[in-house]
């Protein structure tokens, strides 16, 4: 599913975001930016050591905050890494909006043009997945809606059900609108 803001677009698919050649994907990751297990761990599988490396000289990164490294061996060139929150920390509807925000504005700063996104915080952070795809959704669109390089915002969600609750949510968005 795509939908036009502007002279960009917002789309879903399904599948692995590691095998996406766009100019970011971004990493669910945690305020160490230490590659562990879920999205982190398929992209320190498949993009090597260099991203992690890279990491490590960052350092870290606040809640809502995010940074960019290499692509490593990956199809992306970069991967920038979004700390979202843990659910029940509290703030967490702020903190996802700024991940995602911190991202796009990560994206824009580059000059990149494409960037895909996983469900953010829905894994082991906790986060329930439909009030997570009504955040992400709407800071994407609110931040499309303003002047950006940016040409396409993808939401790469690997299960059918986490895309069918993403597809809805940005029905629901797109009727609002």
């Amino acid at each position: 599913m795509k939908i036009g803001i502007g002279g960009s677009e917002i789309e879903l698919i399904q599948g692995d975001i590691t095998a996406l050649a766009v100019d970011a994907i971004v990493n669910a990751a945690n305020a160490s930016l230490i590659l562990g297990g879920g999205v982190a761990g398929a992209i320190r599988s498949k993009g090597g050591p260099r991203i992690q490396e890279e990491c490590d000289r960052i350092g870290g990164t606040f809640v809502g905050g995010a940074v960019i490294t290499t692509g490593g061996s990956l199809p992306a060139r970069h991967v920038i890494h979004a700390v979202g929150p843990r659910w029940g920390e509290g703030d967490e509807e702020n903190k996802l909006r700024n991940a995602i925000t911190n991202s796009l504005k990560a994206a824009d700063r580059n000059e990149l043009e494409s960037i895909a996104f996983p469900a953010i915080s829905t894994g082991i952070f906790g986060f329930p997945l439909a009030p997570a795809a009504r955040i992400m959704l709407g800071a994407a669109r609110d931040y499309l809606q303003e002047r950006t390089g940016l040409r396409r915002v993808i939401f790469c969600l690997y299960s059918r059900g986490d895309y069918d609750v993403f597809e809805k949510t940005l029905r629901e968005l797109t009727d609002r609108a």
